[in-house]
């Protein structure tokens, strides 16, 4: 069986951003790994912070995560007393999602360590490349706006 033509691979855009994204994936896994942290559950920990009080729906369609997969992050989250989950303010029929105080303290301490990891992938590219770079990326990102 012939190999795969490595080199016409490797020169697509969509083959490149694949690699860079999987290397920077696994820095920030790795540096969130350090605070017994994972991405998923530092996701949804950043989106609470940024929404809170969210409904419980709201923070999935948020962050595009399946309800159920939510329901475990947030059991997960909440067991180590770093979200509540109470009766939301405005609509008793939902549940509302907020910080701990040491919720806060161990986003704040990933946060620090996920900017870290993205200092350590984007480390071969200078100030001004950095900034060129994220402006392309956020435009075919789709994420513009």
């Amino acid at each position: 069986m012939a190999e795969a033509p490595l080199p016409a691979i490797r020169s697509l855009p969509s083959w490149l951003l694949g690699r860079a994204a999987a290397r920077g994936r696994a820095l920030v896994a790795e540096a969130l790994a350090a605070e017994d942290m994972k991405m998923w559950h530092h996701v949804v920990l950043s989106a609470v912070r940024d929404l809170a009080p969210v409904a419980q729906a709201d923070l999935g369609r948020g962050v595009h995560l399946d309800p159920k997969d939510l329901v475990g992050i947030l059991n997960d989250l909440q067991a180590a007393g770093l979200v509540l989950r109470e009766a939301h303010p405005t609509d008793r029929r939902k549940n509302a999602v907020s910080l701990t105080g040491e919720g806060a303290r161990l986003l704040k301490r990933c946060e620090k360590a996920a900017r870290q990891a993205n200092d350590e992938l984007l480390a071969p590219l200078s100030a001004a490349e950095r900034a060129q770079f994220m402006g392309l990326l956020i435009r075919i990102s789709g994420t513009e706006g």
